[in-house]
């Protein structure tokens, strides 16, 4: 099978693939510590981090979404921050600001106070509650991993991830969030109802004292490392290919499904594409695999696209849902 071009040797990658599945098989013990029952929402979150995107958690309240991300910031040694998202929250309350001084001569001079955007792993709690301004404010910052404060651009620390979380039941008092704004999220993540089993063990041990703290097992320079293995890892044509064809029946016109053409009013970009193939690379990565399948590219279609999409009036009506259209596009892939 021929491959796409890599960006580094073929033996190297080997090397630095064995290196990695201990590093990786350790912060996945660690997590699942805390977290039970999540394996999956672990693994597309681990996936989305290893990529170097941003991850957007979908759930009631109650899933743990809070613990996983300060889990995930423990594990890997990263400095974290939070924020609460309320509608009166303003723009300077994420960004920072900058503040007048006075010295003792009576010199003064403005001086810039770093708001809570400015750390490695920032979680973003109920990112819907926001007021548009203030959701516009993390615009550049999950784009540009920079934001501008009085016409200066301040450098955000790398490596840079936003995990946001968002209630999918109550509405009242949000702000839908913009396509401009869910297209900077690599991934879609829906957090369920754990089984009878993991719920069981989530009581006694969060009741009666046996709940274990995770460990850091890596640090930043480690997630940098790993990141930069998931884009020199090589791909097979065909599961290009088959991005390539995926994203692009998701478009309404010439090749499109026929639930797309029917349905669909807003579809995933090139932007999409990127996202599916460092995604695909991150799993193979997450796996112990030197290199992403065409099964990879199925797995992960739905949770890549499905924020990138949008569904017309007539959609809801006749009950169709984005998993089924996404579900007939990945149909002979």
């Amino acid at each position: 099978m021929s491959t796409a071009k890599a960006s580094a040797p073929e033996s190297d990658i080997a090397l630095r693939l064995g290196r990695s599945m201990e590093t990786l098989s350790r912060a996945r013990a660690e997590i699942g510590k805390v977290i039970y029952g999540q394996d999956e929402v672990v693994s597309r979150t681990l996936v989305t981090l290893l990529s170097g995107g941003h991850v957007l958690l979908i759930g009631v309240p109650g899933l743990a979404k809070t613990l996983l991300v300060e889990t995930i910031a423990t594990v890997l040694g990263l400095s974290s921050s939070r924020i609460q998202c309320t509608p009166d929250l303003m723009p300077a309350d994420v960004l920072g600001s900058e503040v007048l001084e006075e010295t003792e001569r009576g010199q003064r001079s403005f001086r810039f106070i770093k708001g809570p955007v400015f750390a490695q792993f920032l979680m973003v709690d109920e990112i819907n509650r926001a007021s548009p301004r203030t959701q516009s404010a993390l615009l550049q910052a999950m784009q540009e991993k920079q934001v501008s404060i009085s016409g200066r651009q301040h450098d955000l620390p790398r490596p840079f991830h936003v995990l946001a979380t968002q209630n999918p039941i109550e509405q009242e008092g949000t702000y839908p969030l913009p396509e401009a704004q869910l297209d900077r999220f690599l991934m879609q993540v829906d957090v369920d109802y754990p089984d009878a089993d993991t719920e069981r063990r989530i009581i006694l041990a969060t009741t009666t004292g046996e709940a274990q703290e995770a460990r850091q097992v890596m640090d930043e320079a480690t997630l940098l490392e790993l990141q930069a293995l998931v884009r020199d890892m090589p791909i097979g044509e065909q599961v290009v290919e088959a991005i390539l064809t995926l994203v692009r029946r998701g478009r309404p016109g010439e090749g499109a499904t026929d639930l797309v053409n029917e349905y669909v009013v807003w579809a995933p970009g090139p932007r999409g594409s990127q996202a599916l193939m460092l995604a695909c690379r991150a799993k193979a990565l997450l796996e112990g695999r030197p290199a992403p399948s065409i099964d990879d590219v199925l797995d992960l279609a739905e949770p890549v696209l499905k924020h990138r999409m949008s569904l017309n009036y007539k959609a809801r009506a006749n009950g169709v849902t984005l998993r089924s259209v996404i579900g007939e596009m990945c149909e002979g892939i």
